[in-house]
């Protein structure tokens, strides 16, 4: 079986399958929207349009993914996904689940999501999430998460 099917019954596996194959999903795809490169940091004006159609703006959108990264208790991630309906969402879940998983209180396709376990940002902010959530903008590769939009929306690249 594939990553993608396995993480779409993972209720059926034991827990340390669960585990790992959703943190191996889950850093793959968040070390892709990484980047120090400053010309894929500048988010593409499509990408944009749509989050602002959605969120009211930019700063709006970026408010709610702090807001949602700061009250995930413990371990786990946020995410942007595209819900059944094709609309942004944002969402988060523990530990390495993930918005692809049967056992997701919140479905759908991830588009963007963030590492909110202290090992993603202690070495530079200690416990200071908020820091890090604020300044993750930074080093995004909005490029890469237009990309996996697009995917998302079934739009040519």
């Amino acid at each position: 079986r594939t990553v993608l099917e396995v993480l779409k019954s993972v209720s059926k596996s034991p827990e340390t399958v669960r585990n790992n194959v959703g943190g191996h999903w889950n850093h793959t795809f968040f070390w892709q929207m990484l980047t120090p490169d400053k010309k894929n940091n500048q988010m593409p004006e499509r990408l944009q349009k749509e989050i602002e159609a959605n969120f009211g703006s930019v700063d709006l959108f970026k408010e709610a993914i702090e807001k949602e990264g700061a009250a995930r208790f413990g371990s786990g991630w946020v995410w942007v996904i595209r819900n059944a309906q094709k609309k942004m969402q944002i969402t988060s879940t523990p530990n390495q689940d993930n918005p692809l998983m049967d056992l997701a209180s919140v479905k759908g396709t991830p588009v963007f999501g963030l590492d909110v376990w202290e090992h993603a940002y202690y070495l530079k902010y200690q416990n200071k999430r908020a820091d890090y959530l604020k300044n993750i903008w930074n080093v995004i590769n909005w490029k890469k998460v237009d990309e996996f939009d697009r995917e998302a929306l079934n739009l040519k690249i």
